[in-house]
């Protein structure tokens, strides 16, 4: 790694990776702001959900009804809000470290330095998991911060299951990334980085979504990483969290050396 780049990449990159932190940050406080009124309708909510069809309660992570605070923000800002968030940070950083610097000519001036194109790219990866990193740490003490400040009554709020949740966010997005800065290492065009690693991710969002509709289409999950990220049931304490972590951290490293390597072999349009 090179350590006078990652600094210059984080205070270029760092305003926008605080953004996102507490932009993230604001909605999970919402989101806690908003249990104790959800809470007191608790029981009409669930019967309204257990009316509507199955695959809907699937789809929108309230499939075990709003029993407590985890069940509630892990369907309303886990399963969807944070993952709207996430995707726009991984695909924009990861194309603008590595295809825009190509695309405009400044991987040229990077390279004329004392240093190798496997520093450049491994230092700029480590800058991306670091911003997907900054904004979990925000958004987990942010929740914490919730709980001590909405929720009077001390109820139904479990510190290790939350962690879990954020932890299995970071990995989903840690493979999210890999695999997004792959197609920016191998693109020499910004715009055609930005929407390639975009429409994969979009995909993969999609097929999990549609196969959660239906008994009948489930198979589509098994072909989208985002079936392995299931907050409803880690939220529930019925989550595989080893098993999809570990699948997401090799994807998310092979993703990443695979990027890494091509960057070093290639020719760049320099």
């Amino acid at each position: 790694m090179n350590i006078p780049l990652f600094k210059q990449m984080m205070k270029v990159n760092m305003k926008s990776v605080m953004n996102y932190a507490f932009g993230s940050a604001f909605y999970i406080l919402l989101m806690f702001g908003l249990y104790p009124s959800i809470a007191q309708n608790s029981d009409s909510i669930n019967d309204l959900l257990q009316s509507m069809p199955e695959g809907m309660g699937r789809v929108f992570g309230v499939e075990g009804g709003l029993g407590n605070i985890e069940s509630f923000i892990s369907g309303e800002y886990y399963g969807l809000i944070l993952i709207l968030i996430l995707s726009i940070f991984c695909v924009l950083l990861s194309t603008k470290l590595i295809a825009k610097l190509v695309d405009q000519g400044s991987m040229a001036y990077l390279l004329s330095t004392p240093t190798t194109r496997g520093k450049v790219a491994i230092t700029q990866a480590i800058v991306l998991v670091t911003g997907l990193f900054l904004i979990m740490a925000v958004t987990t003490i942010s929740g914490f911060v919730g709980y001590a400040w909405f929720i009077k009554d001390g109820s139904g709020f479990d510190p290790s299951r939350f962690i879990e949740l954020n932890l299995a966010a970071f990995l989903l997005f840690f493979a999210v990334s890999g695999i997004s800065f792959l197609v920016s290492s191998i693109s020499n065009d910004e715009k055609r980085a930005l929407g390639t690693s975009g429409a994969i991710t979009f995909i993969f969002f999609s097929l999990d979504l549609l196969g959660k509709l239906s008994d009948k289409i489930a198979w589509m999950r098994n072909l989208s990483i985002f079936s392995l990220y299931r907050p409803s049931e880690i939220a529930i304490g019925d989550g595989n969290l080893v098993r999809a972590s570990f699948i997401l951290l090799v994807i998310g490293l092979v993703s990443f050396g695979i990027g890494i390597q091509v960057f070093r072999k290639r020719d760049l349009p320099l």
